[in-house]
């Protein structure tokens, strides 16, 4: 696993042992990064169920302002805050230790990009997308990785699902708001 681009290309990132974190395959963590290619710089990024953080790190390598890690596993924590520092970035990141669904319902941001990549197939994408998309820029986009056989919905608060794509056991889905024609 390495930041792919940008500021820490090439740079390895570390991930618990075991089989608790299942980090974002790199074709797939590529062809999502060129979908919102033009829109990461500059960029305030959400990563729930961030585990070893490597979305947000590849975000900030491409330039975005800033990343909210939610994570709630002390070995995934570690993991995350090791490849935080060995990338420098510390001053764009901000690291939330706790359960990400209590942290959406805190409230209080606004997010130009979010990023749900939970543990599959237990309703956590579903019980998640509501409230982030609470909390999203009016441009914003949310991107969620599931397994592929989890059914999402087609529309959240004033977010439309507007592509679903496969990258091998996993979908990656995507929202928008999209104007009133």
């Amino acid at each position: 696993m390495r930041i792919i681009t940008g500021s820490a290309r090439g740079r390895r990132l570390m991930a618990p042992a075991g089989t608790d974190v299942r980090p974002t395959a790199e074709v797939t963590k590529e062809a999502v990064f060129s979908a919102i290619h033009f829109e990461v710089a500059g960029a305030r990024m959400l990563d729930l169920f961030a585990g070893t953080g490597q979305m947000g790190l590849e975000a900030i390598s491409r330039g975005a302002r800033s990343v909210t890690f939610v994570e709630n596993s002390r070995s995934s924590l570690e993991a995350l805050r090791a490849n935080i520092a060995a990338c420098g970035f510390e001053q764009q990141c901000r690291v939330v230790a706790m359960e990400a669904i209590g942290f959406l319902k805190l409230g209080g941001g606004e997010y130009d990009i979010a990023f749900i990549d939970p543990p599959y197939n237990q309703g956590l994408v579903q019980a998640a997308l509501p409230l982030v998309a609470t909390q999203m820029a009016p441009s914003g986009v949310i991107l969620c990785e599931t397994d592929r056989h989890e059914e999402l919905p087609k529309e959240v608060g004033s977010f439309r699902l507007i592509k679903t794509r496969r990258y091998g056991k996993a979908m990656i889905h995507t929202y928008r708001v999209l104007e009133e024609e």
